[in-house]
């Protein structure tokens, strides 16, 4: 390789070794820039290269003694070539300079754009003779800039870059048609032009983040409009790296909050105007916000409830069921009718059911739950009503699921059946009616989820000794707070009083037949005398009235 590069000695190195100095430092630097993977190139203070590996070869497409001894002008523009003798000045000056842009022009003739970054070159004395440059090939990241810039301007959302001092670099045209300004009136432009002083040192802090942690996440921003109005935003932001990888800036998109805080203020009306007790809770079960109704229910002013966590009204024990339907709410977005018992500020614990779903944030990410809970007393005192009701009951009652399995039942169940409670209760009414029965109450509560009723069906249980007894039974909807049917109310009618009174009539009515033919036949016996003796006495009478008319005629 021609132009052999002479490094000077250290300080202090003999002068009998100074040769033999020289001799290896030029061979080091021989293989360096022989293997080094990007185009490296040694040239003096005119600009004439003295030395190149191969890389430069292949990068420019030249030979080697295309290359060697010739200037950079013959491969640069006259500006380029100015900008480049600038640059050797800025090494002689400071030793080194970085990213310079060059963009020589190849054997083929294609314009190469490159960055060049340059070392002094130095003789023994310490004296700058030259600089040691390394190209770096900017087409593939020249195509990755115009790729990025392709999906900035054509981006739905609003994305701009700025530098660290929060000067707009770039913009796409759904900025310009957010805040309704004109590329040049936004392009140069610090971000402080059109947010708050007080957001200026937000912003400012979001790119210390995105410098410290490439990323920031939700920062709010209210930008001024050219109109003057003030846009709720919020602004998510990611590093913008130089090739060395060091940030340079931010890439900002902004989210339009308008409709979205729209959106907020139209929930927090209706939570705000419902008319059920309706909170709003963090994940760990701190109230973020509850309605005059929670209040209303409990007793608390809401101060005394916002900010506080839900343990403080309910037990340990709840504040565990309250936090795994929270887990529910996450996992599956919803959550029905936990149980929890309040205490109000008078004391009294209140029955409450809670149903709930899943508060979002912009991402959809879930980090809460809107909590309805529905006041129990009313129905906790109907459901006790209803209890007693049919516990006692002179009918045997009972309660089933919509699969036959029995709830509840009353002790004229266990009377009728000769069972226990824990002999019923939770078991299947297959266990003491046919198959052929079952399929007919199964048949009969579908008729109850259809039309709320059904009359009269048809069972048979086996009793606890085994006695088969007919009854009837009437069974009406059991449904759930919102009006779903979840299974029956059932009433057996013992039917083998009834059925005996049934024998019993047939028997009679048998007897009274067999009287009957007794007494048509004795009919019969009478009806047949009387003919025999009405035949008689025609008879006699026409025998009387021959006798007559024989007397005459012997007269």
């Amino acid at each position: 390789m021609a132009g052999r590069l002479e490094l000077g000695t250290q300080p202090g190195v003999a002068e009998g070794d100074s040769r033999g100095a020289k001799s290896r430092g030029s061979l080091d630097a021989d293989i360096i820039i022989a293997n080094a993977p990007d185009p490296v190139f040694v040239s003096d203070l005119e600009g004439k290269i003295l030395q190149a590996n191969d890389a430069v070869s292949q990068l420019l497409g030249f030979r080697q003694d295309e290359v060697l001894e010739q200037s950079l002008s013959r491969f640069i523009s006259p500006e380029e070539t100015r900008e480049f003798t600038a640059a050797l000045r800025e090494v002689v000056e400071r030793g080194v300079m970085r990213n310079v842009v060059l963009n020589p022009r190849s054997a083929s003739g294609e314009v190469i754009p490159t960055s060049l970054n340059a070392s002094a070159l130095r003789d023994p004395d310490g004296r700058a003779i030259g600089v040691i440059g390394i190209l770096r090939d900017m087409r593939e990241l020249d195509k990755a800039r115009a790729y990025a810039e392709s999906l900035i301007k054509n981006a739905p959302d609003a994305v701009f870059v700025s530098d660290l001092e929060g000067k707009i670099l770039q913009a796409n045209d759904a900025v310009f048609a957010l805040l309704g300004f004109r590329p040049d009136e936004l392009i140069e432009q610090s971000l402080s032009r059109i947010i708050s002083s007080d957001e200026t040192r937000e912003f400012l802090a979001a790119l210390r983040e995105v410098v410290e942690r490439g990323v920031t996440r939700n920062a709010r921003l209210n930008p001024r409009s050219a109109r003057g109005e003030v846009i709720p935003t919020t602004l998510n932001a990611s590093a913008l790296r130089d090739p060395d990888g060091k940030v340079i800036g931010g890439i900002g998109i902004l989210r339009d909050m308008r409709e979205l805080d729209k959106a907020r203020a139209y929930a927090e009306s209706l939570i705000k105007n419902a008319p059920d007790p309706v909170f709003v809770s963090d994940l760990e079960g701190k109230i973020l916000q509850a309605n005059d109704a929670v209040s209303a229910l409990l007793g608390f002013r809401p101060d005394e409830l916002l900010e506080q966590s839900l343990s403080r009204f309910i037990s340990p024990e709840e504040t565990r069921e309250f936090t795994a339907a929270l887990r529910e709410v996450v996992a599956r977005s919803v959550t029905r009718n936990a149980r929890l018992n309040p205490r109000s500020a008078s004391g009294e614990v209140i029955p409450t059911t809670l149903n709930a779903s899943a508060l979002r944030d912009p991402g959809g990410k879930v980090i809460g739950a809107i909590g309805i809970l529905r006041d129990m007393r009313e129905l906790d005192k109907a459901r006790a009503y209803a209890e007693s009701l049919i516990k006692n009951a002179p009918d045997p009652v009972f309660v089933s699921d919509l699969e036959g399995k029995i709830l509840q039942a009353n002790d004229a169940v266990f009377a009728l059946l000769g069972f226990r409670p824990d002999e019923l209760i939770e078991q299947s009414l297959s266990r003491i009616i046919s198959p052929e029965e079952t399929r007919a109450f199964l048949a009969a509560l579908r008729e109850v989820v259809e039309r709320g009723v059904t009359r009269n069906a048809r069972l048979n249980p086996r009793s606890a000794s085994g006695e088969v007894i007919p009854t009837t039974l009437n069974a009406s909807a059991l449904r759930d707070p919102d009006g779903k049917v979840i299974g029956a109310i059932g009433i057996l009618r013992d039917m083998r009083e009834y059925e005996q009174v049934v024998r019993d009539l047939e028997k009679s009515k048998s007897e009274l037949q067999e009287k009957i033919l007794d007494l048509e036949k004795f009919e019969e016996v009478v009806v047949g005398r009387e003919l025999k003796m009405i035949a008689l006495e025609k008879e006699l009478e026409s025998l009387r009235k021959e006798l007559g008319r024989l007397r005459a005629g012997r007269a």
